[in-house]
């Protein structure tokens, strides 16, 4: 990436004012030493701010940057001196979005370890896999899961918040860290919606590019104040830690996701910017907007596509604020879509930001035409390091497949058409669940939707449709089958059309298909 255009972003977005020289050389320093980790970017932050408030949670915990940087370096001493965790060990991390969680992640990237990020969703059947597979020498865990976490190997030790904040309490005084000899790394699990969830290496920011790819199309500001609803376990969550504290913004956690509650705070800690999952928009839409509104400048949702018209209907009532990331925990971001181009096509996921390459390609790697569905490959700078099975992902000229098809129109905007795994062969034509999804979400009775595939002794496969109607509403199936019917080909419209009080999610949003299938076992 050019030195003049991360000069420009920088400068449009306020990293690059003057400040105090004695803090601006440590901020600089602290990056020269510790790296561009989430341990780096904290202590840049508190360098440069030191008496910013750093976290807000809704338990009345308010944290400045230097507050937290003081707790999670008595944290990872302690970790060190106790429990005799080393660079390259792993420390498990099953919290929900509170501070303790952020201090777990930066104690030990301080030592050298990695961090893996454990989705709150696991049973304990899957935590006991996790744990073995990733080897891990510390999990990390908030009281709640404390039944779950059980019958974890007895090497693994587990610190629940008391113990956590014991570690805190008992750290050697006056002992200094120092960089670890490896960079600790961040291990997320996939959302394992299919299945046991894998763990994929994340690599460590070698500069400002990718912040500077993310800014540039996202208009966040320093000193912002953010709410990170999306979870943090979860790669968009992270990234939103991280965007935030290179920022050196003021960061707002709630550790469940409650519309009412999210928009009280939205207010009350004026919140300009606000990282989420599109599922909690359409929550947030089902919530009787608060008088003032929010002073909402920004809202970045990733994780999943948008459906039907929600990017419409959330702009018109908080304003021309949305901006959707199409990504993946192996790929970090693939594409942005802006206000304009969602006003525009609400489905779209938008143009690949500054210093990212993507390509649209056929199954012998050619690239398609314009409007022709194909497999989406994308190349940045944060490309994941394979998982840690020492699996990877297929790579053609630098590009890393996603797993996804999609598409890319006249004016070089992205569609996403969904996982290539979800695509069906119905009597020989190519099925798209997520294209008739979209269009069901349109009908106003309907509050979520989700399509499937599932096996049909005359056709291969048939398209089944699950719908959560919204309160006091009713839908007669084949009402929804004509529906569809009349806007798409007869291949698309759903055989079965079943009707529930809700989808089943995981923690970050994701309709868990499987689930849906056990309608038709």
């Amino acid at each position: 990436m050019d030195l003049p255009f991360i000069a420009a972003t920088l400068t449009r977005r306020g990293l690059l004012t003057p400040g105090r020289p004695i803090r601006v050389v440590s901020q600089l320093n602290a990056l020269r030493r510790w790296g561009w980790s989430l341990a780096g970017e904290l202590r840049q932050a508190a360098a440069r701010d030191p008496g910013r408030v750093a976290v807000v949670d809704e338990r009345g915990a308010t944290m400045t940057y230097q507050e937290l940087l003081e707790r999670s370096e008595r944290l990872a001493r302690s970790l060190r001196s106790h429990l005799g965790v080393q660079a390259g060990d792993r420390v498990g991390v099953l919290c929900r979005n509170h501070h303790g969680l952020i201090e777990a992640i930066v104690a030990a990237m301080l030592l050298g370890a990695d961090a893996v990020l454990v989705n709150t969703g696991l049973s304990a059947a899957q935590l006991g896999t996790v744990a073995e597979e990733q080897g891990l020498r510390v999990l990390v865990h908030d009281g709640e899961f404390t039944e779950r976490v059980l019958g974890l190997p007895g090497e693994v030790h587990r610190v629940d918040e008391r113990r956590h904040e014991e570690l805190i309490a008992a750290a050697v005084p006056g002992e200094q860290l120092q960089p670890p000899e490896r960079d600790g790394r961040t291990i997320v699990l996939t959302s394992g919606t299919t299945g046991a969830p894998k763990g994929a290496r994340r690599p460590t920011p070698h500069g400002f590019g990718p912040l500077v790819s993310i800014i540039d199309r996202i208009p966040l500001h320093t000193r912002n104040t953010t709410m990170i609803a999306a979870p943090i376990f979860h790669t968009w969550g992270y990234a939103a830690l991280q965007v935030s504290f290179a920022l050196r913004a003021t960061v707002v956690l709630h550790r469940r996701f409650d519309p009412a509650a999210t928009l009280t705070a939205l207010v009350a800690q004026r919140c300009d910017a606000m990282f989420a999952v599109p599922v909690m928009l359409q929550r947030l839409m089902e919530v009787e907007p608060p008088q003032p509104r929010p002073p909402l400048k920004v809202v970045a949702v990733s994780g999943s596509a948008l459906p039907g018209n929600l990017a419409i209907a959330f702009m018109d009532r908080y304003g021309d604020v949305l901006y959707n990331l199409y990504g993946s925990t192996e790929v970090s971001w693939a594409s942005i879509a802006g206000p304009r181009e969602l006003r525009a096509a609400p489905t779209t996921a938008g143009r690949p930001p500054h210093g990212t390459r993507l390509a649209i390609l056929d199954e012998n790697g050619r690239p398609v035409r314009d409007g022709e569905v194909g497999r989406i490959f994308v190349g940045n700078e944060m490309l994941f390091e394979g998982y840690t099975s020492g699996a990877g992902r297929e790579r053609r000229d630098g590009l890393l497949d996603t797993g996804d098809l999609g598409r890319l129109d006249a004016d070089g905007l992205l569609f996403v058409d969904g996982r290539a795994d979800d695509m069906i062969v119905s009597g020989g034509e190519n099925v798209f669940p997520s294209e008739v999804e979209d269009l069901i979400a349109r009908l106003p009775q309907v509050r979520e939707v989700a399509v499937i595939g599932v096996p049909d002794p005359d056709y291969g496969q048939r398209l089944a449709a699950f719908l959560a109607l919204r309160p006091g509403e009713t839908l007669d199936p084949e009402a929804v089958r004509e529906y569809v019917r009349r806007y798409l080909a007869r291949f698309s419209v759903p055989r079965d059309v079943v009707f529930v009080k809700y989808l089943p999610r995981n923690a970050t949003g994701k309709v868990l298909s499987r689930e849906l299938r056990r309608y038709f076992d």
